[in-house]
């Protein structure tokens, strides 16, 4: 397998810029609908937000995953009902869930870097590594703006514990959709 090929194994980077829009579309979309995936837990929910930020980080790059990840928070900070439970608009942006938000673009961008330094598809364990690194930059800086609204005793119960198991499967997944996609793109070079 080529070096190109398990860091972009959808092509996505080396796509010209009318394509690349497309992909940011695409994962605008694919941001959505995770955000709708949702069980509802007070002050945040649990959702499969993650999950896609994540992969989006792996597969686009840390610029253009970045791009795509900001792109769907301006969306959303203007109104369209893009966050969990339909929600946009500002007040997701300044109430608990703002640090996880704020944290996205970081964690995708983070993943994109990891991923392009091998921690990709084709070492899987370093794959699992980058993802679980992705979620805990996302929970790291959630539950640093929730402790400074709550406290950090109840930050840490109610905004960071809940989500561990989720985020080591979620990581899992990804890791799996990576590990897949490079044997693809393996077999296809």
């Amino acid at each position: 397998m080529s070096h190109t090929q398990a860091h972009d194994p959808l092509g996505v980077r080396r796509a010209g810029r009318l394509h690349q829009l497309v992909w940011i579309v695409g994962g605008v979309i694919v941001l959505a609908v995770s955000s709708r995936v949702a069980i509802p837990m007070v002050p945040v929910p649990i959702t499969l937000q993650t999950l896609a930020v994540t992969l989006i980080g792996a597969l686009y790059g840390w610029r253009l995953g970045g791009l795509t990840v900001g792109v769907w928070l301006v969306a959303a900070a203007l109104g369209l009902p893009l966050l969990s439970d339909g929600a946009g608009g500002l007040e997701p942006f300044t109430g608990a869930t703002a640090g996880y938000l704020f944290a996205f673009p970081l964690a995708a961008a983070l993943v994109g870097v990891l991923t392009a330094r091998g921690w990709n598809g084709a070492r899987p364990g370093l794959a699992f590594a980058a993802m679980l690194m992705g979620n805990g930059l996302c929970l790291t800086l959630g539950a640093a703006w929730l402790a400074a609204q709550i406290g950090p005793a109840v930050a840490l119960e109610a905004g960071v514990l809940p989500f561990l198991p989720g985020a080591v499967i979620k990581s899992a997944a990804a890791a799996g959709v990576l590990v897949a996609l490079s044997r693809t793109a393996a077999r296809r070079g």
